[in-house]
């Protein structure tokens, strides 16, 4: 019933793979350009690196986030686990670790957008496609925390 974050195991492979998948086949806008298999062993590449935390609630994994130093490179959620506070607590967990996070999201992906902008991230850039392996516009967003005033 709990929802909690851990480290991805190699055994995760499959699930955060499958979410990535599902996200990209059922996404009208989003070029299909990776198999099922593909995509999980991409995952299991990022987990193998250490950059993956994985949210889970009764030992279904619910969403992932992959963090390369500032960089993420991946927040997605299962079907039906937005709104429940998985993405907010992965995102969170990661700002606890980081001074500074930058990722970039599709122009298409409003939802993602406002998530972001919500969380506290300001667009830096914008990009035309020709920076990704999908070819579609894209916005760069960073968060950086707050110094406190030196008393």
């Amino acid at each position: 019933m709990t929802l909690c974050l851990r480290p991805a195991t190699p055994l995760d492979a499959g699930a955060t793979g499958d979410i990535l998948y599902r996200f990209q086949q059922d996404t009208a806008w989003m070029p299909k350009l990776y198999s099922s298999a593909q995509t999980i062993m991409f995952c299991g590449m990022m987990i193998d690196r250490g950059w993956v935390t994985v949210a889970e609630r009764d030992g279904a994994v619910l969403g992932f986030l992959a963090r390369k130093e500032q960089e993420v490179c991946s927040l997605y959620l299962a079907p039906g686990a937005c709104g429940q506070g998985a993405g907010k607590m992965l995102l969170d967990a990661a700002k606890a670790e980081a001074p500074r996070l930058v990722l970039n999201t599709f122009a298409a992906n409003t939802r993602a957008q406002r998530f972001y902008l919500r969380e506290g991230f300001a667009e830096v850039a914008r990009g035309d496609g020709s920076g990704n392996e999908e070819g579609l516009p894209d916005f760069t967003y960073e968060w950086r925390a707050v110094q406190e005033a030196a008393a």
